[in-house]
């Protein structure tokens, strides 16, 4: 019977892994602590993993949950934000599986979307900025190139493996937990919408927000409903495990490759995000006035930010 896990960790944590269906913990590192964290907005969906490989330790969060109990507008995306901001993390890869919007997008390829769409409904809290405090950052390029370009080389070192890695897309954020219709499919393609989630909003948003350099790496199971012809190949849960299940190891094993190159010394910088540092700030301090600022919600935000106004 392993030990249990330690409630607390000492060491800086910098990068981690959101993992969504068909992740749900990165093979091959070890886990040494398990981080149960209240954050201002609540907890997270799970207790945070702590993990080492070669001596350098990863964070690990399920967005789910630990049993996948949560839907996806119930996941509690600002506390999962915060708490990883929390304790030390600048760097996030998230991990989702998609539906295929284009043909060339095949089940078990992987896909670095640059864009997103947001379809969600609004029912779900996208901001730590509100409640007596107005911040507007920008969200032009909603995932982070650096991190991308570091995906896109380990996913070409893999290409004889049997891995497919489309370098661009635009992803379309539904809100769920149903799928899509038929019209509503064929209008996201219409729209120039490569794949399809639930989950990618507001996760990125607040990701931004919170000064993080986040990337979503996206698994294609099925081609949504838009394909005309045999109904057996509409998606469902059953297709979408079935392709998880058989491209885990490939999943797996980018994962895990990703996380060994950002964790070399020239990608430091990167994986501190520190092409993001201070635009949370500047958003803030700009709109805001000091007369105007609900000291509840400064408190909250200096969660994120120890002395966010240099008091």
């Amino acid at each position: 019977m392993s030990a249990p896990l330690a409630d607390h960790y000492d060491r800086p944590v910098t990068i981690a892994v959101i993992g969504g269906t068909g992740l749900s913990k990165i093979e091959g590192f070890e886990p040494v602590a398990s981080l149960d964290i209240t954050t201002p907005w609540g907890k997270p969906s799970a207790p945070i993993q702590i993990v080492e490989h070669k001596g350098v330790p990863f964070a690990f969060l399920a967005r789910h949950g630990l049993y996948h109990q949560l839907a996806p507008h119930e996941v509690p995306s600002r506390a999962n934000m915060a708490a990883l901001r929390h304790v030390g993390v600048r760097c996030v890869v998230a991990f989702s599986a998609v539906g295929s919007l284009q043909e060339e997008i095949r089940p078990m390829d992987f896909v670095l979307p640059d864009q997103v769409i947001d379809r969600t409904k609004g029912v779900r809290p996208f901001t730590f900025f509100d409640g007596g405090l107005v911040g507007h950052v920008g969200f032009a390029d909603p995932f982070d190139a650096k991190v991308a370009q570091v995906i896109k080389g380990c996913a070409a070192a893999m290409q004889g493996e049997g891995v497919t890695l489309h370098d661009k897309g635009t992803l379309i954020c539904m809100e769920g937990p149903q799928f899509s219709t038929r019209a509503e499919s064929n209008m996201y393609r219409s729209w120039g919408g490569s794949v399809i989630n639930m989950s990618a909003l507001p996760e990125a948003k607040l990701a931004r927000e919170a000064e993080l350099a986040y990337q979503m790496i996206c698994m294609a199971t099925d081609y949504d409903c838009w394909r005309a012809g045999d109904e057996s190949e509409d998606v469902g849960v059953s297709m979408v495990l079935k392709y998880m299940e058989a491209n885990s190891a490939n999943a797996k094993h980018l994962v895990g490759a990703v996380l060994d190159e950002l964790s070399r010394p020239e990608h430091t910088d990167l994986v501190q995000a520190k092409h993001h540092e201070g635009s949370a700030v500047m958003a803030v301090q700009f709109m805001t006035k000091p007369a105007g600022r609900n000291p509840e919600a400064v408190k909250r935000v200096e969660y994120l930010f120890p002395n966010f106004f240099g008091q």
